[in-house]
């Protein structure tokens, strides 16, 4: 009986991670740049039960991690103030270096802005105010009303694994290798690449985990009526 609680409590907690998932990837429906996430899976140990029919049991599930959708699905927007940019039918990130720590993180989110800063330069810095690098990783600077490059286009041998920054940001890990920069990457300026968020698949995938939450929780009710059946019977 204990099983049976346990099995349906990590059910709960295995969708509620679930729909936590789909919320953020609905919160950000409308974020530029936004690469929507899926919840990943594991079964939990499996068991022998003790009969003659040595009966296979489990104890349940849990969101083992998530996977994040880094295609464009060819949805870009334009948006005309000369410092927005999008990387068009092709795989790759911008680079943007923080101003504090110079950590170097990746994005597809390409709605730039000039800025002054204390050096008296004006810099051209992404939503989080941190410095768009171009091809040869050098902060691109705004001098007489023009930008001094274009940023510049990297990529990955693979991107599994990639730790999400913030909404928009990546910081990639051991297994995915050092950047590797695309040359003649086709970038437009004056557009923004849109968030790949599917809303017709956020709202299917809210509709089955909010019924497997359900009989999940049902679970662990009748679980807790056997037992009080049986305490009832003992006494």
């Amino acid at each position: 009986m204990n099983a049976s609680f346990y099995s349906g409590a990590r059910g709960m907690i295995t969708e509620q991670d679930k729909l936590n998932v789909i919320s953020n990837n609905i919160a950000n429906v409308n974020t530029v740049g936004f690469k929507a996430k899926s919840s990943i899976f594991m079964d939990l140990m499996y068991y022998n039960m003790h009969s003659q029919e040595r009966v296979t049991t489990g104890t349940g599930v849990r969101m083992q991690h998530t996977n994040t959708d880094y295609s464009s699905n060819g949805v870009t927007e334009e948006r005309g103030d000369g410092f927005n940019f999008a990387i068009v039918d092709q795989d790759g990130f911008f680079m943007l270096r923080d101003q504090v720590t110079n950590e170097v993180t990746y994005t597809r989110a390409g709605n730039f802005s000039v800025s002054l800063h204390n050096d008296g330069y004006f810099y051209l810095l992404s939503d989080a105010q941190k410095y768009v690098l171009d091809a040869n990783g050098n902060p691109i600077r705004y001098i007489n009303g023009e930008l001094t490059g274009q940023p510049g286009v990297v990529t990955f041998a693979n991107t599994n694994g990639m730790l999400s920054v913030g909404s928009t940001e990546f910081r990639p890990v051991a297994k995915n290798g050092n950047p590797i920069l695309v040359n003649g990457a086709n970038v437009l300026q004056n557009y923004l690449e849109l968030s790949n968020t599917d809303m017709a698949q956020e709202m299917s995938d809210t509709v089955v985990a909010s019924r497997a939450y359900t009989y999940a929780l049902k679970m662990v009710q009748t679980s807790d009526e056997i037992e009080q059946t049986i305490n009832g019977l003992r006494s």
